[in-house]
């Protein structure tokens, strides 16, 4: 459930219709900006806030656009580029050795496993698991830019249920072979 809250702006932006995109963009800053003030309520340091801060950066940004020039020629390309940018920042936690994982993966871990090499292993291959979703994704969504509706949804789709299955198995996995151990 916490990654579905993560990514809660760039689902609200990915459902609001195409022709909408100025509203989606802003109700998606909305909501990226409510996600931070309850996590800072919570005591949440930036680490755990990676992607909810990058995506109020980008939601603002596509929200100024998208009202200066309704008709952008961004407009058609923009879940490409909400791919993308969720794919660099993915790609620069990667880079600096704090994936986007261990805050979230830190909200139900005890403090104790935080340091551990395999903590941070187990995080950097979930991470990474991600950063090619969005990668995938960006790629495909810039090819169907000015196609089928139905496969730009179907692939936003995909881009988040693929990682969500595979951070959930593989934490199951890992956890079952540590009780083994």
């Amino acid at each position: 459930m916490t990654y579905v809250r993560t990514f809660l702006p760039w689902i609200v932006y990915a459902v609001v219709p195409s022709g909408s995109w100025r509203w989606g963009a802003l109700a998606a800053l909305v909501v990226a900006l409510i996600l931070i003030a309850a996590q800072v309520r919570a005591g949440r340091g930036a680490d755990a806030m990676i992607i909810e801060i990058g995506s109020t950066v980008f939601f603002a940004v596509l929200a100024a656009i998208a009202f200066a020039d309704p008709h952008s020629g961004l407009h058609p390309y923009s879940a490409a580029l909400a791919n993308g940018t969720l794919a660099v920042i993915a790609l620069v936690s990667l880079a600096v050795r704090r994936p986007f994982t261990l805050g979230i993966a830190k909200q139900t871990t005890p403090r104790e496993y935080w340091e551990l090499p395999a903590f941070v292993r187990v995080n950097t291959i979930i991470t990474s698991v991600w950063t090619a979703s969005f990668v995938v994704a960006a790629v495909v969504l810039a090819a169907v830019a000015h196609g089928n509706v139905a496969a730009t949804v179907a692939v936003q789709i995909a881009a988040l249920v693929v990682p969500i299955v595979f951070t959930q198995r593989y934490v199951s996995h890992v956890r079952a072979r540590a009780r083994r151990a």
